[in-house]
């Protein structure tokens, strides 16, 4: 990410954030323009970084929370150790 990439983020209003995240999920702008694919991939690298910096995790787009017993599942890892060996079959 470049330094004027990382200032646009920075400087996204709540407000904004909606307006590019809305224009992803539909793939137009609010006044009803196509996005090129370029200008979807930015606005989806621009949502993703504001919620990087903004969003809790759970409310973040894509979010999928862990199954009980998945490796991710940090409930579930109460009272092991953060290492783990990995067996080889």
């Amino acid at each position: 990410m470049n330094d004027d990439f990382r200032q646009v983020i920075a400087n996204l209003t709540p407000e904004v954030y909606q307006n590019l995240k809305r224009a992803v999920e539909l793939g137009k702008w609010p006044d009803g323009k196509v996005l090129t694919q370029e200008q979807r991939e930015t606005c989806m690298q621009a949502v993703i970084a504001f919620e990087h910096l903004h969003v809790p995790k759970e409310e973040q787009s894509g979010y999928v929370p862990p199954k009980p017993g998945d490796a991710c599942d940090t409930d579930s890892d109460a009272g092991q150790s953060a290492e783990q060996p990995i067996k080889w079959q």
